[in-house]
Formats: C-alpha cells, structure tokens, sequence
C-alpha cells in the first residue's frame, strides 16, 4: 500500500471510530457496530476494537456478531467474562455440552469475572450435565456439609429433578426448603410449575402457599406473569440469568451492562421465557434503548401478558405519544385488573393531560383499595386534588387534602402537599407554615420541602430565614425552576438585587411559558405585587 493509500485508510479508520463512539452515546449499538465493522476491514490490528464490538454486539442482540466477536477475542488470549457468557450460551444452544464445560471451566481475567463465575457457574454445571444425561447433577447446586444451602440453589435442585424424572425426589425437597427472600420465592413460583408438569400437583400446591409474595395484591410485576415450568438445561439457565439481571438492575446505582449481559444471554437460550422477555425489556430500557424494548413486545405470537401490555403502554408514552400509550394501558387494565395496574393507569392517565381519563383511573383504583391501604389511598386523594387544583377549583380539592392528611398525619410529603397548595392560594397562612414546618422537622434533607419552608417564610415576612433555607433547596436541586426563582424573589427582598436578577435569568432557561412571562417582568421592572412568585 502507498503512503497516499495508508495514510486514507487511517483517515477513515477515525472517521469509523468517530460514528461508532457518537452511536454508542446516542444508544444505537447497531450502528456502532457497523461502524466498528468498517474499522475492522480498513485497521485490523487495531487494538481494542474487537472488545467493542463484542459489547455492542451484545447491547444489539445479534448472536452471530457477538459469537464472531467474543471467539475472537477468546482466541486471542483476552479471556474476558461477556466473551465467556456469549461462548457459553452459543455452545448450549447447540447442545454441545463438552464446548460447554470447557467455557465453563476456563478462567477469565477481567474486572467483575469473579462475581460474574459465583453466580452462574453452578447453575450451569448442574444444567449442562442435564444436558450431558450424567448422573445426579444436582451436586453442583448442594452446599458443602454442615454449612446450608441458598434457597434460591435448592429449588434448583428441584428444578433439575423434576427435569431428570425425578419427581417424587424433587417433591420431598420441595417440602422442606424455606423461602427467606423475593429470589427464592420466584424460583418457587417455577418450581412450582415445575412440579405441576411433572405430576406432583400437591406438592406445587403446598409450595405456592408459601410464597408470601403472591398472598393476596400481586404488586411485584415479576408475580403477574404466566408461571411457566423449567424442564431443560437451556430454559434452567435462561430463568437463573434473567433473575440476576433483575435482581443486579434493582441494586441502587448499578451499571446497566451487567444486567444487559445477562438478559441477553437469557433471551438467547429461551425467548418463549415471560420473565426474561420482561427482564431483558427492562434491561433495554434503562439502557437508554427504548426502541428496541418496544420492539421485543411487538409482534409476539400469542396473547400477551397484561403486565407487558401496561409495560409497552409506559414506553409508548415515553416516546412521545401519550394518547397512544393511554389507549394501551387502557387496554392492559380492563375487567378485573390487579392493582398494581391500575395504579400504573392512573399514572399514564395523569401524564397525558386527560383530567376524565385521569379522574376515571383514579376511581377504579380507590374502589380497589383496603382499609389498610392508608398511605396508597392518602397519596389517591393527593392525586385527585392535584387534578383539581389544575382546574384551578380549591374548593372542591381542599375537601381531599384534608382527607389524605387525616389518613397519613405525619407524612412529610402529605403535610408538604397540603401547606403549600393552601400556601400558593393564600389560604390560612398560619395553618399551612405549621404543617410545612412539621413536614420539614421529618424531612429536612428534602430540597423541595425546604423550597416550601422558605417560600413559607419568605410570604410570612421573614425574608432573612427564607433566603438561608431558600439557598440549602438550591443547592439540593440547582435545576428545579421554581425553587431558583423563589430565590431570586427573596433576594430582592433583602435587598440583594445583583443576585436576585442572575437568579431569575437562571430560572428563564428553565421556565415554562407562564413563569418565563412573569420573570421578564421581573428583569424589566424589578419584583411587584404582581409578580411575586406563586
């Protein structure tokens, strides 16, 4: 090759290496993958690039692109876990169960191996061996002598008994496990099935009795999905990594690539799974990949769970088209729906600006509610008076408050909603900075209820406690519009007119067009009567 040709080809290596890092940002693992492609053919010994393309491959969800990729990165000595995971996966799916162990076996030598291999490398022992029709696979998932057992491993056990036609051991089991957390109780709600379909119906019936889980309101989404029976190495695998990756996105602050491997993976060993269908949505869409999560639900064969339907509702509307994802969630909660629905519905009622769809929602789910339901049905009411207070019509939300305060009276965010909705009207200013200050004394680390307090103090006339409690809600939430606003209507206030204007030209970038209206009023002729903040 020329100087003239190499030094193009380079040019368009970065060219491609720029596309594929501005997609990736923008949450199109498959164009970047295309784009990383290019890079390949025009720079194949560029380091690094192959590793790319085995994440985006895996965020895309094409198996042959990331079995290329992960083969050769594993060939080439960068023994990293996805690469192991996709390995794993592709050799199960062909049921070649020697491939299968050698994945398994290997080390890797990446950050997060190590929790990755705990996790699943039992699992798929004892699947693969399944699989491989060898004699009691179970002794991978049995805890050494003396020490206990998870019991979310031992109803795996049950799980792979049942599926080695070993029922009636597998019922025995079944009887004596406990279930001590939210991951072993959905296992046993496929264990359960799993049960049923192997002919130990009463077994499963005194299994589901106690999962406290799915006594009485079904509130956890995973509970109002089909039960389905898991009968073979790849739909056990699949069901234990979709757990994990539900189980991994529900830790605070995690990183979305984990629970992604993991769904993937399991939606490459088993797509007819509703759960790891569910997960691996779930996954994508905290991934920033909306579109593809709409799309896994589009199209399906066969009835859809009204669980996903309310789901797909929710990302119809996170799109844009709030009427649409109206009508669908709608449709996911007719008849009976259980109440985790309908409190979903009133939800996307609410965000679609329909106050007769929302007021509508509102109702059934108050008809759904217990007396013991105290805090749903004191958060019902605040949501209905909001509708009303939109409606401007205090008189007929006032009635509400008081009742949701009567229901939940140490509230902070109940006693926070009633003292400053009053305090926006000018409505008993004695009563309302009472209950901000009881709402504030229970939650003072809250930006928006110090916002409240200051405010409350700020309409009171003491403008020197206000700016001070104004500043904390600041700094908790330097974004939120209304709170920099109030700032700057109560440095003005104390005399601090520099600072109260840069204020309220912050708080214009952020305005909606009533209060852009009200500050530019504000910058021109300085605070009024008029133009005091709500």
């Amino acid at each position: 090759m020329t100087p003239v040709a190499a030094a193009d080809a380079d040019g368009a290596a970065l060219n491609a290496l720029v596309r594929a890092r501005l997609a990736e940002e923008k949450g199109a693992p498959a164009a970047a993958l295309s784009a990383l492609n290019e890079v390949v053919s025009l720079s194949p010994g560029l380091p690094g690039v192959r590793g790319r393309m085995l994440e985006q491959a895996i965020a895309a969800g094409d198996l042959d692109a990331a079995r290329r990729a992960a083969q050769q990165v594993w060939t080439g000595g960068d023994h990293r876990f996805d690469a192991q995971l996709v390995l794993l996966v592709d050799a199960m799916r062909r049921s070649d169960w020697k491939a299968a162990r050698a994945y398994l076996a290997a080390p890797t030598d990446k950050t997060g191996a190590n929790t990755g291999a705990r996790l699943i490398v039992p699992i798929f022992q004892a699947w693969i061996d399944v699989g491989a029709r060898a004699r009691r696979p179970e002794r991978h998932l049995m805890a050494t002598p003396g020490t206990g057992a998870e019991p979310a491993l031992m109803l795996q056990v049950v799980q792979v008994q049942a599926a080695t036609r070993r029922a009636g051991e597998a019922a025995r089991l079944a009887d004596e496990i406990g279930l001590s957390d939210r991951l072993s109780q959905l296992v046993a709600l496929r264990a359960a099935a799993t049960l049923d379909r192997a002919g130990e119906g009463a077994a499963a019936g005194r299994l589901r009795a106690r999962i406290a889980l799915a006594a009485g309101e079904r509130e956890d989404p995973m509970l109002l999905l089909p039960d389905q029976p898991v009968m073979t190495p790849r739909a056990g695998s699949a069901q234990w990594l979709g757990l994990l990756a539900d189980g991994l996105a529900r830790t605070p602050n995690a990183s979305t690539k984990l629970p992604l491997l993991f769904a993937r993976a399991a939606h490459w060993l088993n797509d007819e799974d509703w759960a790891v269908r569910a997960t691996l949505v779930e996954a994508l869409a905290r991934d920033g990949q909306n579109g593809a999560a709409m799309a896994l639900l589009d199209g399906l064969r066969g009835k859809l769970p009204a669980v996903l339907v309310m789901r797909q509702a929710e990302l119809i509307a996170d799109s844009g088209d709030l009427a649409a994802g109206l009508e669908r969630a709608e449709a996911a909660a007719r008849n009976d729906a259980p109440r985790m629905l309908l409190v979903r519905l009133a939800d996307l009622a609410r965000r679609s600006g329909s106050a007769a769809a929302a007021a509508a929602a509102y109702e059934r789910l108050e008809a759904a509610l217990g007396e013991e339901d105290r805090a749903l049905r004191s958060s019902l009411l605040l949501a209905r008076a909001e509708l009303m207070l939109q409606a401007d019509q205090w008189d007929a939300a006032a009635p509400l408050i008081e009742r949701a305060v009567a229901l939940q009276p140490d509230d902070p965010a109940v006693l926070n909603f009633a003292g400053y909705s009053a305090l926006e009207r000018r409505k008993d200013m004695k009563q309302s900075l009472a209950r901000i200050e009881a709402a504030w004394a229970r939650a003072p680390q809250n930006a928006s209820i110090t916002d409240s307090l200051g405010w409350a103090y700020f309409l009171t006339g003491r403008t020197d406690e206000a700016v001070e409690l104004l500043e904390r809600a600041q700094r908790g939430e330097p974004d939120n519009a209304v709170i920099v606003e109030h700032l700057g209507d109560a440095y003005w206030q104390a005399g601090r007119k520099f600072q109260a204007r840069y204020n309220w030209r912050a708080a214009a970038l952020l305005a909606d067009a009533e209060m852009a209206t009200r500050i530019e009023a504000k910058l021109r002729d300085g605070l009024t009567p008029a133009t005091v903040a709500p």
